[in-house]
């Protein structure tokens, strides 16, 4: 079993039954997640060793929330108490050509308030097989900043593999610190990049486009940057409308670019999530298999999502396995 150690918000999301506006509905239905979490969540159902660091209201939505993750065995050790409240989000279900809708409700948050100072990373660390973090924790708060600045410094001392997943959310960044030169230099602690053009452009400014060419150009320009990346993971998606997507993925190793087969979903279920379950596929592929399969897994992982309502994906090893070789007619099982 491996030992995986994530860090960031628990977060809980609030929402009209089915396809319903808030406006007309006076019933909702919440799940926990947040985007560490989802990964952490995966990872577990997975079966690996997941450990998440966080904090949380110190009243009984906190509570609820670290039981929730130890219900699908995620182990909350590290997780503090506040009495700041629980992040909250609304989320409104669209469909067809109307698109779902987000509203955040995190600011003083349990987690924007955490005490960096009392997180002891070697101790949390220790025997650790991965870390994962994304740029939604360090735009929260300088401390939660700082926080995941001294875990990417700690498991570079104890050679432990990071993913980053730099996502940059402009309206997060609300203290003072630049962004940009900040997810850059926590990016350059990493080894592992989920990202591709896009994110690339986002910390460096850059202009290279979206095409396989541009993305390899794209590998070796932040490789060249941040010499500690040793790989570059991506994933691509077209949509049709708000039910009917089509993704698929792709990789650069420093020598060589590999990309999956194209998977259709045709009826979306719930998109909240899917890119926290290509990292997570990706993560558990990279710990148990070699590159090629690690990146079809965390494609297939991605596409299953859709299929899972809540934030996280809870799909097992033998289920992802099954879209990989090729059982995509959904037919029951008995």
């Amino acid at each position: 079993m491996k030992k995986v150690v994530t860090f960031g918000e628990i977060i809980m999301r609030i929402s009209p039954l089915g396809n319903k506006k808030l406006i007309q509905s006076n019933q909702l239905e919440y799940y926990f997640g947040g985007t560490e979490v989802n990964v952490a969540i995966s990872l577990s159902q997975l079966g690996n060793e997941v450990n998440h660091v966080s904090a949380v209201s110190n009243d009984f939505l906190g509570k609820a929330a670290t039981s929730y993750l130890n219900t699908y065995g995620v182990h909350t050790d590290f997780v503090q108490t506040s009495n700041n409240p629980l992040g909250l989000y609304f989320l409104e279900v669209g469909a067809v050509m109307r698109p779902s809708t987000i509203a955040y409700h995190r600011s003083h948050s349990a987690f924007s308030k955490i005490n960096s100072s009392d997180l002891d990373w070697e101790q949390i660390l220790e025997d650790c097989n991965w870390f994962h973090w994304t740029g939604i924790t360090p735009a929260l708060s300088e401390e939660a900043y700082k926080g995941l600045k001294n875990a990417l410094s700690v498991a570079k001392k104890k050679n432990i593999p990071v993913s980053a997943d730099p996502a940059y959310r402009k309206n997060l960044w609300n203290y003072g610190i630049d962004a940009k030169e900040a997810l850059s230099e926590l990016s350059e602690l990493s080894t592992i990049f989920i990202g591709g053009p896009n994110e690339i452009n986002e910390l460096f400014g850059t202009e290279f486009g979206n095409d396989t060419d541009c993305f390899i150009k794209s590998c070796k320009y932040l490789q060249e940057s941040f010499p500690d990346i040793e790989k570059v993971f991506d994933k691509t998606r077209v949509s049709l409308n708000a039910n009917w997507h089509k993704i698929k993925s792709r990789m650069w190793d420093g020598t060589n670019f590999n990309e999956t087969e194209e998977l259709e979903i045709t009826h979306i279920v719930d998109r909240i999530g899917t890119g926290d379950a290509f990292a997570s596929g990706l993560i558990h592929g990279l710990l148990h298999y070699n590159d090629q399969k690690a990146l079809q897994f965390a494609n297939a992982s991605c596409a299953l999502k859709h299929t899972i309502e809540g934030d996280a994906n809870l799909v097992n090893e033998e289920e992802i396995l099954s879209v990989i070789e090729g059982n995509l007619t959904g037919r029951i099982k008995r």
